[in-house]
């Protein structure tokens, strides 16, 4: 490329869930609506965590930081996205745009290892119950969120820095929901190739390991199911996994579509996949913990009844 006719680019347009007029205001209502049910939903289960002293273990203690992430993972997004679906002009800063590929990475990076932490808890729970307290210490799970957010964060520093340090000289058009990687660098004025690299061995590292650890753990945990003699063991046993393994089967399915796959398919399913890792599934989450956890549901029924009391 000739140097001379370099000009950075100051912002980037996002081409959104649809170019389609009669499409925005009903796309702005539904997406409005999903956002504060999100919100609310991980944020009760959040509140149940620390007004409920019987929710004080690490399994909750795990819960508590997904539902956080997933509080973050879907405003990093959708705000813009809202704003983006009434406005005539569908941009971004240069800035905000790193900003958004950053937080984004780091929340993606982080639930990862925060899921792997929690069929760990799990793990430990199911084959070794009766060293439970000993092995599930109050350092060992601060340690293990604490490795979640470096990897996280790390990971994620690493994408922007290296995508970011690219020549953007134009189109400036993602055709995307959001800023994301992938789209990102296929605007870029320079060979990617180091960049396509660095993106599949740190997807490796970071979601197949933590898929991987996450699988070996939950074999182990189906082998020691089939072995209890007890039905009803085995039922209350499935019950505290099953809720669990459903995140993880929506999120990463979702997440290896989108970052493993070996050639790009077609914008449109791009956004579709992305609306289900960074929209569906932060929004089920409180439903598909609260639904099938007595504990959580029995939390928020007496936080429920205690907002409901008289002063």
């Amino acid at each position: 490329m000739d140097r001379r006719n370099f000009t950075r680019v100051s912002e980037f347009i996002l081409t959104g869930l649809s170019e389609v007029l009669e499409f925005q205001l009903l796309i702005f209502i539904v997406f409005l609506i999903i956002y504060i049910i999100t919100v609310l939903g991980n944020l009760s289960i959040i509140c149940a965590y620390m007004l409920s002293a019987n929710l004080h273990t690490p399994m909750y203690f795990f819960l508590g930081h997904f539902s956080f992430l997933e509080i973050c993972y879907i405003s990093i997004n959708i705000p813009k996205m809202l704003d983006n679906s009434l406005a005539e002009h569908k941009t971004i800063s240069f800035y905000g745009c790193v900003v958004q590929v950053y937080t984004f990475g780091l929340c993606g990076g982080t639930e990862c290892y925060v899921l792997a932490a929690m069929a760990y808890d799990r793990y430990v729970a199911i084959c070794h119950p009766l060293l439970y307290s000993v092995i599930m210490r109050r350092t060992v799970y601060i340690q293990l969120i604490a490795g979640s957010y470096i990897v996280g964060s790390t990971n994620s520093l690493i994408h922007t820095v290296i995508t970011f340090t690219l020549p953007f000289c134009g189109p400036n058009r993602i055709n995307h929901i959001f800023c994301d990687i992938p789209p990102i660098l296929q605007l870029a004025c320079a060979d990617t190739r180091i960049n396509q690299i660095v993106i599949f061995m740190t997807s490796v590292c970071v979601v197949v390991v933590s898929f991987l650890f996450i699988v070996i753990s939950y074999i182990y945990i189906i082998a020691a199911i089939i072995s209890l003699y007890s039905t009803s063991g085995r039922r209350k046993a499935f019950s505290t996994c099953t809720s669990h393994f459903t995140v993880v089967t929506i999120f990463y399915g979702s997440v290896m579509f989108m970052y493993l796959k070996p050639e790009s398919s077609a914008p449109s399913q791009d956004r579709l996949v992305a609306v289900m890792y960074t929209v569906i599934a932060p929004l089920l989450n409180p439903f598909i913990y609260s639904l099938r956890n007595n504990d959580v549901k029995r939390a928020l029924l007496k936080m429920y009844y205690k907002m409901k009391l008289p002063n």
